[in-house]
């Protein structure tokens, strides 16, 4: 979906990182010399990796990349210094689940949901939900929170159901690869609105919660031991596909008209459904790019984009290594003004307290720091730096290059 990769994991004298063609390299710090290197999958299926690996608990945490194209996501923990699989957990329900001894032979380790229960028929076995972002651990909860893609194909009339655990959160114990929780922010997803962005833990009220501002425009506020959800609500002004999310059930109130539409029933050809207006596009109200937490204030930092899509579905089969969409899409503004928006959000009531427009889309992250800054990068090339109680911005450094990563601070001479 991307020629990236976001980050390399640094343990003991290694740095570890995945690449396009799905392997694991872990290299010698001093020397750049390959200490070790593990095929993760076949890239000819399409799978990748291109996300950061995770070091948690002494373990390295990887997914995988390729929801685009009928791969199946998983979670797998791994000896950093060795490369040997520790288990494997799927985020598809339906697949199994497996442990490894010290000879690399799977035990099973359980199915992950239950066959056919929220996936009819044959689809689940391509089914995506990859965990393209990586994840992040919580040693106070000893969980990892892995974010998942899309159902494959886009098309959801192919398969009602929920199509767990797609477009979600999945908690899971870093011992042993058992899912302890998991919410769903689009059950029966059909705008490509992945889930995959980070779940940020913190302290409110006196409990540890995860934030997550979720690519379907919806700010989630979730109890990070056990799943339950605390608070949702938009983050951006426009929602088309649903009103609100119902706080008891935590599930979305859909507007059954703007689902794109089975492509056999629409306009008579057998070629293309309905076509709707969705709003926000599939790039996502936030994509990507990380979010950032104050302590200072109490806020979280969202690079927000406004902009909608026309969306239509496709007849579609799956095909190895094959793109496995069914669905076309025009991507347009919703403002004339701007597209991008950083946003401070008040997770306790769900307020946007400031905002600093843009005229381009945000794609880059955010970052906070104990000196009452916001540290953020623009596609025009500004690197900024705001109050962050205010929103002022206290100054700007034109870079040279549009910026579409998140800001590092490190030490010098101590």
């Amino acid at each position: 979906c991307d020629v990236v990769n976001r980050g390399a994991a640094l343990y003991g004298n290694l740095v570890i990182f995945g690449t396009l063609d799905a392997q694991l390299v872990a290299l010698d710090q001093e020397t750049g010399k390959v200490v070790w290197k593990e095929k993760v999958d076949d890239y000819a299926a399409g799978y990748s990796m291109t996300a950061a690996p995770l070091i948690a608990n002494g373990m390295l945490l990887t997914g995988v990349s390729g929801g685009e194209f009928g791969v199946v996501g998983r979670v797998e923990a791994r000896n950093p210094m060795t490369g040997e699989l520790l288990w494997m957990r799927p985020t598809v329900e339906g697949h199994m689940g497996y442990r490894y001894d010290k000879d690399g032979k799977g035990i099973e380790n359980g199915v992950t949901g239950t066959v056919n229960k929220s996936w009819p028929g044959e689809l689940w076995k391509t089914g995506g939900a990859s965990t393209w972002m990586g994840g992040t651990y919580d040693g106070s909860t000893g969980l990892a929170y892995f974010g998942t893609g899309n159902p494959a194909p886009w098309n959801s009339h192919l398969r009602p159901g929920d199509n767990l655990y797609s477009s979600s959160t999945v908690a899971l114990d870093v011992k042993t690869g058992q899912i302890k929780w998991a919410y769903q922010n689009t059950p029966n997803d059909s705008w490509d609105f992945d889930g995959a962005n980070e779940f940020v833990t913190f302290d409110m009220n006196g409990k540890r919660y995860g934030g997550k501002a979720d690519r379907n425009g919806f700010f989630y506020v979730i109890d990070a031991k056990d799943g339950k959800l605390q608070n949702a609500f938009p983050f951006v002004r426009k929602i088309t596909w649903a009103s609100g999310i119902d706080l008891k059930t935590g599930r979305p109130n859909f507007i059954a008209a703007n689902r794109p539409s089975d492509p056999t029933k629409g306009n008579g050809d057998g070629k293309k459904g309905n076509t709707v207006f969705a709003a926000p596009a599939f790039l996502g109200a936030k994509n990507q790019m990380p979010m950032a937490y104050s302590q200072q204030t109490g806020l979280f930092y969202v690079p927000a984009n406004e902009w909608g899509m026309d969306i239509w579905n496709e007849p579609i089969s799956y095909k190895k290594g094959g793109a496995f969409l069914g669905a076309g899409f025009t991507i347009r503004p919703l403002n004339e003004d701007y597209i991008g928006a950083l946003r401070a959000i008040d997770p306790k009531t769900g307020k946007i307290v400031w905002e600093a427009k843009n005229t381009a889309p945000l794609w880059g992250g955010v970052m906070t720091t104990a000196g009452g800054l916001v540290f953020y990068g623009t596609p025009e090339g500004f690197l900024k730096a705001l109050d962050a109680k205010t929103g002022k911005e206290l100054w700007k450094f034109q870079t040279g290059s549009g910026v579409v990563a998140p800001p590092v601070t490190w030490e010098d001479g101590g």
